[in-house]
Order: C-alpha cells, then sequence, then structure tokens
C-alpha cells in the first residue's frame, strides 16, 4: 500500500497544470464587446478561390464561435481594454476606441488537411502532418475596427493574403497601411505579450503554443 501511494505521488499531475491556461475557451464570454467574425464559417474564404480549391463542402467550420486557450484570451483581453481608450489614432477620430476582430482561433485538424490539400505552402498553410498552433487552440487571427461603426481599419491586404505583401518586412504601403499594422503589432506583442508571425500580418500566437495537443473536434 505504501508503494502504490508512492507511485501515485511520483506521477506528474499533467491535467492540474492543464485545466487552467490550456483550456479552450470563448472570447466572447471574456470581452463582450470583441467581433467575431469566422470567415470559415462562410463560404466567403479565399480558398474557394484557388486554382485548386474544388473543396466538397464551401464552408469549413458548422459555426460562426471561436475557441482559443485561456491564457491567450486573457492576452486578448488585455489588448482590447487597451485599444479601446485609444480615441486618436493616425489622425483618426475612434470615439468609442478600437477594437478586435477575429477571424480565426481553434481549428479543427481535420479542417487543416482540407486547408493544406487545397493549399500545400507551409509558409502559409501549416502541415497537418505536424499541426498547426490553430489546431492547438494557441493562435488567432485578427484584424482591428474601429467600435463605434464596426469598420474594419484598413491593412496592408485583405485576410489571407498569400503574398509577399502580407509579411510584416513589406512596407511598399500607405501611411495609413504601415500606421494601422504597426498599432495591431505594438499592442499585441508589447501588450499583450502574444508572438506574431512575420509572413502574415494578421496572426498572433500564445507563446509555447507548438507544445499545446492537437485538438480535433468541431464547434457546435
Amino acid at each position: 500500500m505504501k508503494r502504490l501511494l508512492l507511485l501515485i505521488l511520483m506521477l506528474p499531475a499533467f491535467n492540474i497544470a492543464q485545466t487552467a491556461s490550456d483550456e479552450l475557451v470563448n472570447p466572447k464570454d471574456f470581452i463582450h464587446d470583441i467581433v467575431i467574425d469566422i470567415r470559415y464559417s462562410t463560404p466567403d474564404h479565399v480558398f474557394r478561390n484557388l486554382p485548386s480549391g474544388n473543396i466538397p463542402l464551401p464552408k469549413f467550420y458548422t459555426a460562426n464561435e471561436c475557441l482559443m486557450v485561456r491564457s491567450g484570451v486573457e492576452k486578448l483581453k488585455t489588448a482590447q481594454d487597451s485599444l479601446r481608450n485609444i480615441r486618436i489614432h493616425n489622425g483618426t477620430s475612434y470615439p468609442e476606441g478600437i477594437g478586435i476582430k477575429i477571424w480565426d482561433g481553434y481549428r479543427p485538424r481535420a479542417v487543416q488537411y482540407l486547408l493544406f490539400e487545397v493549399y500545400p505552402n507551409p509558409a502559409y498553410v501549416a502541415d497537418p502532418n505536424t499541426g498547426s498552433k490553430h489546431n492547438r487552440g494557441g493562435a488567432i487571427d485578427l484584424t482591428l475596427v474601429d467600435l463605434s461603426t464596426g469598420e474594419e481599419l484598413v491593412m496592408p491586404t485583405p485576410y489571407d493574403d498569400f503574398s509577399i505583401a502580407a509579411s510584416h518586412d513589406y512596407n511598399n504601403l500607405s501611411a495609413t497601411q504601415l500606421a494601422n499594422r504597426s498599432l495591431l503589432l505594438d499592442i499585441m506583442v508589447n501588450v499583450a505579450g502574444l508572438n506574431f508571425y512575420s509572413a502574415e500580418w494578421w496572426h498572433y500566437e500564445v507563446p509555447g503554443a507548438g507544445s499545446f495537443p492537437l485538438l480535433d473536434f468541431q464547434m457546435k
């Protein structure tokens, strides 16, 4: 009996460690004015227009719902709280401040296989065999909006633009595009503490997200 008790005490407490920061939650439950526009829950996404975009269904997701690990949502809340207080940016007035619009968060691994089949370029679509940080709930695709109108701020490219213009290193842009991209980067990295992906201005992730478990379930 003593030996059994000793073995139990020596077991690593993986479940206890994961239930707090790695639990998947809905950002809307924590950030009341965050905008959810999950593009893959509609036919309005870039994969339908690619030359090899003969996918079986126009929608990849069954619901316009976002999930992310709790630690990531807490960082998004910090970002939103800061953005909400911005009333003037780049010479433009925002009477109710600036906010976040989410395009994608947790992504089922089965969807990752479909995306990679249509566009097998790991620079923009992670190889599903190793998995994306989206498949782990640790990554988020987003942009900024005017909270008083709901209009998106002008950014370098549309969402899922697989070109050099989407890169953080691309600077052949208007002053407004550069200022808005810089604001997003500054808030997400320096205020919220997220990491950025250099090839996509819209993609941010929780530090250490690559170690989270791969998941594969549809939201309902």
